[in-house]
């Protein structure tokens, strides 16, 4: 009877070890996906799965040299919105008068570790730079680029462009800059009886459309005389309508989100258009929008007015149809 139950022992111990060997070679015939980080006990890798970064989601850093004796400038292709500095051997700010141009330099000489710097602008691209001090940088004054890019072509991501300013609400700025833009580029007027003309200057509104609560006015300055015509400014008003003698507290002022191809002046026997780009509004029955273009140094003032009637009619753009 014992030699039965040591045989049976001795069966069951040879089993118990072959079933060891057996999950011993399953972990080690374990084989993980390329792109998972394996669990790592020393903190030199992330613990548990991590799905690795891939090159075609880097956003490829320029190289940027510093000094502490000379400025450099970068000009940008839009107004800046964000300025991040990684190290406190950085200084930077816009240039004073302008906003799509930002100086940097050194607060110390020859600082030895490299840092970085990002921006944003309004266009929602964003710029990275690697920065590096350097006697004498090769270069002092740079423009950068617009990122219109295809990410299958280039070691960037589509999504580069995909950031969003809170103004503009849901709307990426890239989108927003693609419409106003192919309205610019149609050049369709769909409106027809908004508009003024005096002193040989006409201000027409051309079309209004809609967007995913935003507006987008498309008017025209078209300058019928040899005088050229330089607007000093244009201004969005809601006013009361029975109000003859209007005053500040009865206005409401709508500022513009976006102006593109803003005509600043008019030459003679020539016109421009400009979109205009607004969060959405309306307007009361017993109130109207008042546009108001001045020019600089004359008074050729051009006024037109916009019903409630012409908001809520604005045209539905399908932004699959945008280029």
């Amino acid at each position: 009877m014992k030699k039965i139950l040591l045989m049976l022992a001795l069966a069951g111990g040879v089993a118990s070890a072959h079933a060891q060997s057996a999950d011993t070679t399953a972990v080690n015939d374990l084989t993980l996906k390329a792109d998972i980080y394996p669990q790592q006990e020393d903190g030199d890798l992330y613990h548990g799965l991590s799905r690795k970064l891939t090159f075609d989601r880097m956003i490829p850093p320029y190289g940027l040299e510093v000094t502490y004796d000379k400025t450099t400038h970068i000009i940008f292709p839009s107004a800046v919105r964000y300025v991040d500095l990684g190290s406190p051997n950085l200084i930077a700010g816009k240039a004073d008068g302008s906003e799509n141009v930002i100086r940097v330099k050194a607060t110390r000489k020859n600082f030895l570790e490299e840092t970085n710097m990002s921006v944003i602008t309004e266009s929602g691209s964003f710029y990275t730079f690697n920065v590096k001090y350097a006697d004498e940088p090769l270069l002092l004054n740079i423009e950068m680029a617009d990122f219109v890019h295809d990410g299958s072509e280039v070691n960037r991501p589509n999504n580069a462009l995909d950031i969003y300013l809170k103004e503009l609400g849901s709307e990426s700025p890239k989108l927003v800059h693609l419409i106003a833009k192919a309205i610019h580029k149609d050049n369709r007027r769909r409106i027809k009886h908004i508009g003024s003309k005096a002193f040989g200057i006409q201000y027409l509104l051309r079309g209004l459309y809609t967007h995913n609560g935003l507006l987008y006015f498309h008017t025209q300055v078209k300058n019928t005389s040899n005088v050229p015509y330089e607007v000093d400014f244009v201004t969005f008003k809601i006013v009361d309508k029975k109000v003859l003698k209007r005053t500040a507290i009865q206005e409401q002022v709508i500022f513009p989100l976006r102006a593109y191809n803003y005509a600043t002046a008019v030459a003679g026997k020539k016109d421009e258009r400009t979109v205009f780009v607004f969060d959405k509004f309306t307007i009361p029955a017993d109130k109207m929008l008042v546009v108001e273009m001045h020019e600089k140094s004359g008074g050729r003032h051009q006024t037109f007015t916009v019903e409630s009637e012409d908001i809520v009619r604005a045209r539905v753009i399908n932004e699959l149809k945008v280029k």
